[in-house]
């Protein structure tokens, strides 16, 4: 056996191991426990709101770095489910590429319902615009990022400015903004554990991210599976980037067939990151994305 057919295996058998270790322990567990910490320097539980929901995290790149590129990251779970404290696998990914990483927790359903969660996130985000020079970012350099319905937030927080225009803010203070396996286009609702955080039947059509285009959003990446059995990528993410690139707003959009819903977001993790580029591309755009001259 050829060596480059024996590391093809090696991976094969390492991601099977991975993939059946999770079925006995929570796969967030295994991620973060496999998750080295000689990368980043952690700052935990900073307020940005009264509510204990209203925390997060930062991750600041080590060896020390100055007016680094910073991403709010707002994870997946339905509204309902969900803690900072699950991804310490996306700090440390974002962290080890020169990004400071902000993972921010949020008010969940039954607590709250939309748009509730959205001011939780454009808090956040002001949080970090006003403090991350602290940290050594630059806010100028600003990304939101976020999977499934975390990619929601980002999506909504990015397209809809009267949520960024509460809190002092502007769709034009982002740099740019990346979606991992985001619904964008979701009504209406199936999923029974989402039709209440939206008030279904009664959901409003100006919940979706899709109805929030304009030439003035910024730039964005787009990924997802393409086989994603839980949130369609033809209507979601194929559907917004279209939508986007009609209104002439810069936006990539990638599928990838070796990844599920879950495990899109899971290629950030070291042991995973052979089923997809996500985190090469993250940085990618990171890097790339021209400075927009009116982000303060």
């Amino acid at each position: 056996m050829q060596r480059t057919s024996v590391w093809q295996y090696l991976k094969l058998a390492l991601g099977s191991a991975l993939l059946a270790a999770t079925a006995a322990c929570s796969p967030i567990t295994l991620l973060n426990t496999l998750t080295p910490e000689d990368t980043f320097a952690l700052s935990e539980g900073i307020a940005y709101g009264d509510d204990p929901r209203q925390t997060l995290d930062v991750y600041t790149p080590r060896p020390a770095v100055t007016d680094a590129p910073v991403v709010v990251f707002f994870y997946g779970g339905s509204w309902n489910s969900g803690s900072r404290s699950d991804y310490k696998f996306v700090g440390e990914a974002l962290a080890s590429r020169g990004i400071v990483a902000v993972v921010a927790d949020y008010r969940l359903y039954p607590q709250v319902r939309y748009p509730a969660f959205l001011q939780d996130g454009a808090r956040a985000v002001a949080w970090t615009h006003a403090n991350i020079r602290q940290f050594s970012g630059d806010p100028r350099k600003l990304y939101l990022m976020g999977h499934s319905s975390g990619a929601y937030n980002a999506a909504m927080l990015a397209l809809d400015p009267t949520l960024l225009a509460a809190v002092g803010l502007s769709p034009k203070d982002l740099r740019g903004w990346i979606g991992l396996a985001g619904p964008y286009d979701f009504l209406p609702i199936e999923n029974p554990e989402v039709k209440p955080v939206f008030f279904f039947p009664d959901s409003p059509p100006e919940s979706q991210p899709i109805n929030h285009i304009s030439a003035q959003a910024p730039p964005a990446l787009l990924m997802a599976a393409s086989k994603d059995k839980l949130v369609d990528p033809l209507r979601n993410s194929a559907g917004l980037a279209r939508k986007l690139r009609e209104a002439g707003v810069p936006v990539q959009d990638l599928y990838f067939s070796r990844t599920r819903h879950t495990t899109l977001v899971a290629t950030l993790s070291r042991p995973l990151r052979w089923l997809g580029p996500v985190l090469d591309q993250v940085t990618a755009f990171v890097r790339d994305t021209p400075v927009n001259e009116h982000a303060r």
